[in-house]
Order: C-alpha cells, then sequence, then structure tokens
C-alpha cells in the first residue's frame, strides 16, 4: 500500500494532465511548422514562384505578427479566453493551408496565405501565453514543456524530408495542411485556466508596457536575434538543394539545429545564470553562426554550426521567457506575447524582404546582414541587463 505522500494529489493530476495536453498541442502546432518552415519555399518554387516573389511571401507571417497579431493577443487577454481563441486560430489554420495549396499564381498564394497567416502567427505567442500561465498555476517550468514543440518539429521535418525524394514538390502543401489538421483536433484538449489576479507591485496597464524601458529592451533585443533568422528559414532549403544536397539530408541539417533546441529546454531548469545574460549568449552565438554560414561551409562545417541553433534559438526563447514571466504580471501575460511577437514581425518581416533582395544579388553574403542584428541585439540586452535585475529584485521583494 503506498505512503500518504506518494499518492497523488488533485493538484498532481491536474498538473500533469495541464503539461500533458499542452505538449500535444505545442507537438502539433510545431510539427506544422516542421514541414512548413524547411519545405514551404520549395512548394513556392515548385509552383513557379521565382526568388523574389519568394521573399515578399516569407515576409508575410512576419508583417501579419505587427498587423492583425496584436489584435488577436489582445482580444484573447482581456477576455482570458486564451483556450477557445487557440482553438479557432488552429481550426482557421488548417483550413487556410488546404485553400493555399489549390493557388498557383503568385499574387493568389500572397493572399490565400496571408490571410491564413493572420490567424496562425497568434498561436505561438498565445501558446506561450497559455503555457507561462500553467507556470504560474501549477509550478511548472516552461522549457520542458516547450520542447516538445521542438521535438515534434524535427519528426515533421524529418517527414517532409523523406517525402520529398518520393512525391511531387508540388504536392508538399497537402502534408503542411495534414499536420495542421492534427493541431485542430488537439487543441480541443487544452484545460481551461483560471482568470490570474492583477499584481500590485508590477506594471499593471497592458498599454503601460509600451512605455517601461525594460520591456522594451527585452523585446527589441529578442526581435533582432529572431529576426537574424529570417535568411536561414527563407533560402537555407533552396541554397542547399541547388548545391545537391537531397531532401533528407535537407531535413537532417534542420534536424541537427532542432535536437541542440531540445537539449537546451531539457536542461533549462538547470541554468543559474540571470536571463538577460542567457539573451546576450544566444545573440553573440548567433553573430558566430551567421559569419560561418556566409562563408558557404562545406556539409560537414554546416553540421556543426546547425548544432549553435540551440542556442541562437533556444537558449534567446529560454531567457526571453524567463525576462517575460519576472517582468510581466500575468493578467496582462497574452498582451505582453502580442507586443513580443508584433515587434518581431516588423523586424523579421523587414529582414524577410530584405534578405530576398539581398540573396537574390549576393548570396550567401546576406547573412552578414544577419550578423550586424544579432550584434545589435546583444548590446541592447547587455545595457538593459542592470535595469532587469534592478526590476525582479523588487517583484520578488514585494511578493513576500
Amino acid at each position: 500500500m503506498p505512503s500518504e505522500s506518494q499518492i497523488p494529489t488533485a493538484s498532481q493530476v491536474a498538473s500533469k494532465r495541464f503539461a500533458a495536453r499542452l505538449a500535444l498541442f505545442y507537438g502539433a502546432t510545431f510539427g506544422t511548422m516542421g514541414t512548413h518552415l524547411p519545405f514551404f519555399t520549395l512548394w513556392l518554387k515548385s509552383v513557379g514562384i521565382d526568388a523574389s516573389w519568394i521573399g515578399i511571401i516569407s515576409a508575410v507571417p512576419a508583417v501579419t505578427r505587427f498587423t492583425v497579431l496584436p489584435f488577436v493577443t489582445g482580444a484573447a487577454g482581456r477576455r482570458y479566453s486564451l483556450r477557445a481563441v487557440l482553438i479557432v486560430t488552429a481550426t482557421a489554420t488548417a483550413l487556410g493551408f488546404a485553400v493555399i495549396g489549390t493557388q498557383y499564381l503568385p499574387l493568389a498564394v500572397l493572399l490565400a496565405y496571408a490571410v491564413t497567416c493572420c490567424l496562425w502567427t497568434p498561436m505561438v505567442p498565445l501558446t506561450d501565453a497559455y503555457a507561462l500561465g500553467g507556470v504560474a498555476r501549477y509550478g511548472l517550468n516552461y522549457g520542458p514543456l516547450r520542447l516538445w514543440g521542438s521535438a515534434a518539429f524535427v519528426v515533421g521535418a524529418l517527414i517532409c524530408g523523406l517525402l520529398v525524394d518520393f512525391i511531387a514538390a508540388s504536392q508538399l502543401i497537402w502534408v503542411i495542411a495534414a499536420v495542421a489538421a492534427l493541431g485542430a483536433v488537439a487543441s480541443l484538449g487544452l484545460q481551461p485556466l483560471d482568470r490570474p489576479k492583477p499584481q500590485a507591485t508590477a506594471v499593471l496597464g497592458a498599454s503601460a508596457l509600451l512605455r517601461d524601458p525594460g520591456f522594451l529592451a527585452i523585446i527589441v533585443a529578442a526581435a533582432l536575434i529572431q529576426g537574424s533568422h529570417a535568411a536561414y528559414y527563407a533560402f537555407a532549403s533552396i541554397t542547399w538543394q541547388a548545391s545537391g544536397l537531397d531532401g533528407l539530408t535537407i531535413a537532417g541539417l534542420w534536424v541537427l539545429g532542432v535536437l541542440a533546441e531540445i537539449v537546451v529546454f531539457a536542461l533549462s531548469p538547470r541554468f543559474t545564470l540571470a536571463p538577460a545574460l542567457l539573451v546576450v549568449i544566444g545573440a553573440l552565438s548567433a553573430v558566430a553562426r551567421w559569419l560561418i554560414t556566409a562563408q558557404e561551409p562545406s556539409v560537414v562545417v554546416l553540421s556543426l554550426v546547425q548544432l549553435a541553433h540551440g542556442l541562437t534559438y533556444g537558449l534567446t526563447q529560454v531567457g526571453v521567457m524567463g525576462l517575460l514571466v519576472r517582468h510581466v504580471p500575468g493578467h496582462v501575460m497574452a498582451r505582453g506575447q502580442g507586443y513580443l511577437a508584433a515587434c518581431g514581425g516588423i523586424v523579421s518581416g523587414t529582414a524577410s524582404v530584405v534578405s530576398g533582395l539581398v540573396y537574390a544579388g549576393y548570396g550567401q553574403r546576406v547573412y552578414y546582414v544577419m550578423a550586424a542584428m544579432a550584434l545589435l541585439a546583444a548590446i541592447v540586452m547587455w545595457l538593459a541587463r542592470h535595469r532587469l535585475a534592478a526590476f525582479s529584485s523588487e517583484v520578488d521583494t514585494g511578493s513576500r
């Protein structure tokens, strides 16, 4: 007979149920990204869309992040209806990709993709807000929850990598749509969360966040680091395919980066450095990564460089989420995530369009621009680190 300490409490059961269902949804959401990011541009190319149009179309998700997305996250935050909004956006995303698959003219694809992205791009910030609500409610760690999304990204990329050698590239859009449909189903299992109470020790109004220098430093640095991945997301697969790499090798290179990301997420509860320093390390790692990528390295060197994705994306994400959970009160977290995504959208959208133009004329040298963006991010976060640390100390003192 188990001892009393071994009997799960209702809170433990609820915590495990929340984590399991969120893991499934993270998996489906990032599984869609795993099929989309490496291979959507290959589908665009297969239906006859040129590099300039690919750069413009690739910028659409980023553009919707600073136009439509803040309104969606703001509405969800005001009503605290994260679960309901996630169900709607996941379903609309699946339907949207199915419609995109029926289009072939550049302008038609652009319009269909734009409508789809209006509801697809809010999913990640809303899911992160929902996850951070669970972190606060159940005492969970963000990294181990988020790693299931990265793991599913690997599976999605591998599936497309295998299929690209057996089916026409023009059919890849249906793989993306099918995985998005799994996300719509998984969204139905998400649990409602109690509405968090306002915190008197922190910034109270959602609009006040944009007047807070510390919060602005967080979202600007995050946007610059993640935006520095724009050329990689848009043109890495195209460049690798042009150099003679097959679909499985291309998928393998993407997977190496995400595997490193998973390791970082899994180990994140053990990190002792301040979140701001984690972001600085992520930014400097991006500088080194893009400078090496610009040299058109061999597959062996490129494989090693891909492991830096664990730092440039994974460590940055852990650091940024750590800063947000300390700096943004729970009742405006969805709005804070929206501002983060909007800022990222402005930077990433601009970087994507510019990368298309630079890549068309200079090829791999586009990564020098990406390295400069990451360096600027490191400077911004380094200068803001003391302000952020002081704020966290004031909040911790006020909560006692």
